[in-house]
């Protein structure tokens, strides 16, 4: 038997110390290959790292909130000599007991969810029913013939979700039938004990879930009444906006003192090394975005687009990289030596997220069509919003957008990210009076905003960028030529 050190590795570029968020292991035990053993924050992410070897904990040397330097031990690992832990039979053996405890209380739970779900309405279109298992069965259970996961039980359960569906189908017809003059009418729901029934798949309940959004308060908008990704997301925004509205009391503690770590000392350093170090020069135009409001409706509902997020940031991504092209060196990076630039474009996307301002960037952007675009955005902003997002994704990018629209402000001026030239801002696009052919409308306008490293881009290039982008902005139709 040997005792073998786990140290803190290097998990992105450059990295010199993490912060140990959470222990997943105790001393005692029994660890796998791949099996993940603490989660660190590192100045960009956090980060779930893996053991790289089998064995049992014999001690974790560090405590959870400390921040450590790369190379540094922080678990040691107990390996016997055939490669498995020290005490490996009673070890496994314990785990399996533990593992069949686990299965018990996951049953139970489950049933409690299912009852909870049945006492009220139930998901149209995803009865109880048949439903898929993420995990596999206990010893000894037994599904009779033509039974769902839970016996009679689970065919009782298809039969209500049968009935359900039958329900919301003559719903649906009598609505069909009924006189226009009676004008239309949502179906948003199956007579159930629940007055306000909430359709939703799924992932869109995980999803509300993770944003901390009641569903029941969510406004649906998709068919027959059923609350979509998009209803949550902007639910979410629109929450975060106005749920500190109540000034909180301060108390006994006159101040608070936080040390600088993480995430804030690197968006410290970042940002000061910009801001002193790059003389900025900054334009606004106001932009009438009504097509682009119109165009990404279609797109929403168009079936080449069905299951992905389209908002007006897709096609501000897509003016961003044509301007690119006509106006080179806003995508480039600057030394006292030289400057280089970049023909490909790694579009970065500034995301709030809990641990604060982090920028990751989509690589290759440029080469990506309309609906690549719009997936790689929003994978990006749900990893961004988990905490997920890897180090390699916050490393090279080339230009930056920033949303500050989502937050209900008009203009800012951006700071550069660190390493480009060129950053733009998207305000909020909302009614305003605008002058079309000598006559005033109302129209979706918006204001764009963008900073430029003025040691390489003159003002004549930035103003022609700008230009370019609010063309687009205009008249997205000029995406497809």
């Amino acid at each position: 038997m040997s005792t073998t050190n786990f140290e803190l590795p290097d998990v992105g570029e450059g990295l010199t110390e993490a912060e140990i968020v959470q222990w997943h292991v105790r001393p005692g035990d029994r660890i796998e290959l791949n099996q993940t053993l603490v989660e660190i924050e590192t100045a960009k992410s956090l980060v779930e790292l893996p053991s790289p070897f089998e064995g049992t904990v014999s001690e974790v040397l560090v405590s959870e909130g400390t921040t450590v330097d790369v190379g540094s031990v922080i678990l040691t690992v107990s390996i016997a000599a055939d490669g498995r832990g020290a005490d490996a039979g009673e070890q496994v053996s314990a785990a399996e007991a533990d593992r069949e405890f686990e299965e018990a209380r996951a049953d139970t739970a489950s049933t409690i969810q299912h009852e909870g779900e049945s006492s009220g309405s139930v998901l149209v279109g995803y009865g109880l029913g048949d439903a898929p298992s993420s995990r596999r069965g206990r010893r000894g259970a037994r599904r009779a013939p033509g039974q769902g996961p839970a016996g009679a039980d689970g065919a009782a359960q298809n039969a209500g979700a049968q009935a359900a569906k039958s329900a919301l189908a003559e719903q649906a017809a009598a609505t069909a039938t009924e006189p226009a003059s009676a004008g239309p009418k949502r179906l948003t729901s199956v007579p159930a004990a629940s007055a306000t029934p909430i359709i939703a798949k799924p992932p869109i309940r995980k999803l509300a879930r993770d944003l901390e959004v009641d569903l029941q308060t969510v406004e649906p908008t998709g068919l027959v009444g059923e609350i979509t990704r998009d209803d949550v997301i902007r639910h979410a925004q629109q929450a975060s906006l106005f749920k500190n509205l109540e000034t909180p009391a301060w108390g006994d503690v006159r101040e608070e003192r936080h040390a600088v770590k993480g995430v804030r000392k690197a968006i410290a350093n970042a940002m000061s090394t910009s801001m002193f170090t790059a003389p900025h020069v900054t334009l606004f135009v106001d932009v009438d975005a009504t097509r682009t409001m119109e165009f990404v409706k279609r797109l929403k509902t168009s079936p080449d687009f069905a299951g992905v997020k389209v908002s007006p940031l897709l096609i501000v991504a897509k003016a961003v990289m044509w301007a690119i092209r006509r106006n080179p060196t806003t995508n480039a990076a600057w030394t006292d030596e030289e400057y280089t630039v970049k023909h490909f474009v790694n579009l970065g996307i500034a995301a709030a997220t809990p641990r604060g301002l982090i920028v990751p960037n989509i690589k290759d952007a440029h080469g990506m069509s309309l609906h690549q675009l719009a997936q790689a955005i929003e994978q990006l902003t749900l990893r961004a919003r988990d905490g997920k997002t890897p180090p390699a994704e916050q490393q090279g990018g080339t230009f930056t957008i920033t949303n500050i629209g989502v937050f209900g402000m008009d203009s800012g001026t951006p700071i550069l990210n660190p390493g480009e030239v060129g950053i733009l801002a998207l305000g909020t696009i909302k009614p305003k009076p605008w002058v079309v052919d000598d006559e005033v409308q109302v129209r979706r306008v918006t204001t764009l905003t963008a900073s430029f490293d003025h040691r390489l881009v003159d003002g004549d290039v930035a103003s022609r960028f700008l230009a370019d982008v609010a063309t687009i902005i205009e008249e997205p139709a000029l995406l497809l030529d």
